[in-house]
């Protein structure tokens, strides 16, 4: 039965409906006068009064072509309108998928469409599992353009009965309700890794965002850069979760700190010994490359790794196996890399101290997290976040007054707060600030004795350490490590200074105190911001 496609003068030319799909000589098989007793997929398509088929291709196999033709004539007897057209598709093997998957593309490639003119229908029903997900792969893909169409045999076995049909129209666009359900669940996703809190950093949500992406789509090691304190454990964790939960990873996580790892013992940690392998050994110790095995092994401050430690793990990463210590025989482990390290490991690999080929193995998806300073819009959900998590813990609801958590809010916002520990000053901050609060509410004057704690710990004077952190803080590692050690020093102290003082003049009074006396006329202001200016930095830069 096919529509007619002749129209009435002055209006347009109906479309025509086309469908494909593989012959099935199983389910479509039979030659004698009983196949009509039987319920075969690709007659019973042209069965149904409400699906009108104008053209028919049939996909088939050169030993099948007998039965494709016969199948071809009694689409012919039931819907005469209907054009069949019969076309040899070959493929060696119709169970794999690289054959099967090249002849249906080279087919569909090849096919002269008229979507204008027509509308098209790819029976899935008949072939082997391979082909029906080739076929669907084609239709998803848009490189066959049009819908896909199921047949099912009747619930009742009845002689000549059609049984039933359903389109499926994978263009997702139409379906608001997937659509919304995706997007709900990839929020769902990223808020998790953010541990819930409402973060508004636009640059650290898109971080996340991406984070989360590949950390569903990918099985490559992942790198996580960043200060001190900046949450690279708790989000490495996180990831295990967020894949655990999405059944990617079935195994556990084992974290290690490779700052701990040191001498002869690093060697026995990470990939384990065999009994007498060494004075001391008593007994064989998988490691714990081992024990991630079908999991998740998060090295944190991978840059104190030591060489021959590093060449091990390039192996294990690349081959899944290693030799543990004092064995003849290698062990094998699957597991995904999540490293962190709050260093550059690039001058690391200059100097000699990291192997470049392992960095390169690693850095495929590296995400660079950044301080708090850098996300100030962030710290008043990290402090609501951080007040819920000691009443979780002390079992005990700690609140601020209105006053104090202003001020509090205007100090950790504001040039003064180094954050130098990033979240875990801001995480002791308020634990110290909840405990010592009289009935459960922090006040303005336990803000203020706060603030003087966290600044005085801050304050470093006098050591060649404090000056280089004070210069990488504001330049950067790469733009401190170029200065002339006396231009080194002489800035690091001005640095010093601006960071205690409320202005730049006053600043300038302290930096030029002597000098400004010999002249008529002073602009401590100036002087200093043109002294800056030599180095490219601002007021503004210094956080002072």
């Amino acid at each position: 039965m096919a529509s007619d496609d002749r129209a009435a003068p002055g209006l347009p030319k109906p479309r025509k409906t086309v469908a494909f799909g593989l012959l099935g000589p199983k389910l479509d098989g039979g030659f004698g006068p009983t196949r009509w007793e039987h319920w075969r997929p690709t007659v019973a398509l042209f069965q149904h009064e409400h699906l009108l088929i104008d053209r028919m291709e049939l996909l088939y196999q050169e030993r099948f072509k007998k039965l494709a033709d016969t199948v071809a004539d009694d689409i012919r007897q039931v819907s005469p309108e209907t054009e069949v057209r019969c076309h040899q598709v070959e493929f060696t093997n119709p169970w794999d998928f690289e054959p099967v998957y090249e002849a249906l593309h080279g087919f569909a490639n090849n096919y002269p469409y008229d979507p204008e003119s027509e509308d098209y229908l790819l029976h899935i029903t008949t072939g082997t599992h391979v082909a029906q997900i080739c076929l669907f792969l084609l239709t998803e893909t848009r490189q066959f353009p049009g819908r896909l169409i199921q047949t099912a045999p009747p619930r009742k076995k009845r002689t000549g009965e059609p049984g039933h049909t359903a389109i499926i129209d994978l263009d997702l666009s139409k379906y608001d309700r997937i659509a919304a359900r995706f997007s709900a669940e990839k929020t769902e996703a990223t808020t998790f890794l953010k541990g819930g809190i409402a973060t508004k950093n636009r640059a650290f949500n898109a971080l996340i965002e991406r984070i989360e992406r590949v950390a569903g789509a990918s099985r490559s090691p992942i790198l996580l850069t960043g200060p001190t304190g900046a949450g690279k454990t708790r989000l490495a964790r996180r990831i295990y979760e967020l894949k655990r939960h999405r059944r990617q990873i079935s195994g556990p996580l084992v974290e290690v700190n490779c700052a701990t790892l040191r001498g002869d013992q690093a060697m026995s940690a990470l990939f384990g010994h065999r009994r007498g392998a060494f004075t001391g050994a008593t007994g064989d110790r998988p490691g714990l490359l081992k024990a991630a095995d079908g999991g998740m092994l998060f090295l944190d401050e991978i840059g104190e790794l030591g060489l021959d430690e590093q060449a091990m793990l390039l192996g294990a990463l690349e081959s899944g196996r290693f030799l543990p210590v004092g064995a003849d025989r290698e062990a094998d482990s699957q597991f995904q890399l999540l490293a962190g390290t709050n260093r550059d490991l690039g001058p690391a690999v200059a100097q000699g101290r990291f192997r470049e080929d392992l960095l390169a193995r690693i850095n495929l998806w590296a995400f660079a997290l950044p301080g708090l300073r850098q996300r100030a819009e962030d710290i008043e959900p990290n402090l609501a976040f951080e007040l819920d998590q000691y009443t979780e813990n002390a079992g005990t609801r700690v609140t601020f007054n209105r006053e104090a958590r202003a001020r509090f809010l205007a100090f950790a916002r504001g040039p003064r707060a180094l954050w130098r520990g990033n979240f875990r000053d801001l995480n002791a901050a308020v634990t110290r600030m909840a405990t010592l609060a009289d009935g459960g509410r922090i006040d303005a004057d336990l803000v203020e004795e706060e603030i003087g704690r966290l600044q005085a710990g801050w304050r470093r004077p006098g050591s060649a350490d404090s000056q280089t952190q004070v210069l990488v803080e504001v330049l950067g590692e790469e733009r401190a490590a170029d200065l002339d050690p006396f231009d080194a020093v002489q800035l690091a102290f001005v640095l010093g200074v601006c960071r205690e003082a409320k202005t730049l003049s006053a600043a300038g009074r302290t930096v030029f105190a002597v000098s400004r006396t010999r002249r008529k006329t002073v602009n401590d202001a100036d002087r200093l911001r043109k002294y800056l200016a030599r180095f490219d930095l601002s007021w503004d830069d210094i956080g002072g």
